[in-house]
């Protein structure tokens, strides 16, 4: 038994309308199907039904303590075809005040952001596997992102792995 990939994530919260206009807006996802207190989306280049499903809870609702006082999911990841992709979307998440990080994880190139109600997600682009060295494979290293940098080294638009 193999799990092929996560074919979709549920989130809960606090104003639906208020989470598709952010996973829309600065993210590019759009409805595949909408009703009162929820909405399904899909990534852009995505093949899925949806990518994401989004639940609403109300304003009330608490933030997560997952990782502070109880376990549960750090944050959910999202591939780009390139390195230029990665790049638009570090000005889009910067623009709107989401961007909280950015790491060189040698593989993977990764922007950190936080969604309307405090969520994490990441945004990355993987080296494409032919390209992985076995020193790369080796280094367990994280440090910070410089896009351009990586833009120089691998090109913009080079296709990152799946």
């Amino acid at each position: 038994m193999a799990i092929r990939r996560l074919n979709h994530a549920v989130l809960y919260v606090r104003d639906t309308d208020r989470s598709v206009a952010f996973y829309t807006e600065v993210l590019g996802f759009r409805v595949v199907h909408q009703f009162p207190g929820a909405a399904f989306l899909q990534a852009p280049d995505s093949d899925n039904d949806h990518d994401l499903g989004l639940f609403q809870v109300g304003p009330d609702a608490k933030p997560s303590g997952a990782g502070k006082e109880t376990v549960g999911l750090y944050h959910l990841a999202w591939s780009v075809t390139t390195l230029s992709d990665l790049a638009a979307h570090a000005d889009r998440l910067r623009e709107v005040g989401a961007l909280v990080g950015a790491s060189d994880h040698v593989t993977t190139k990764a922007l950190y952001a936080k969604d309307p109600d405090g969520i994490e997600f990441e945004v990355s682009w993987l080296v494409p596997l032919d390209r992985v060295t076995d020193a790369m494979r080796q280094s367990s290293g994280t440090g910070p992102l410089d896009i351009d940098a990586e833009i120089e080294r691998w090109g913009a638009d080079l296709v990152g792995a799946l």
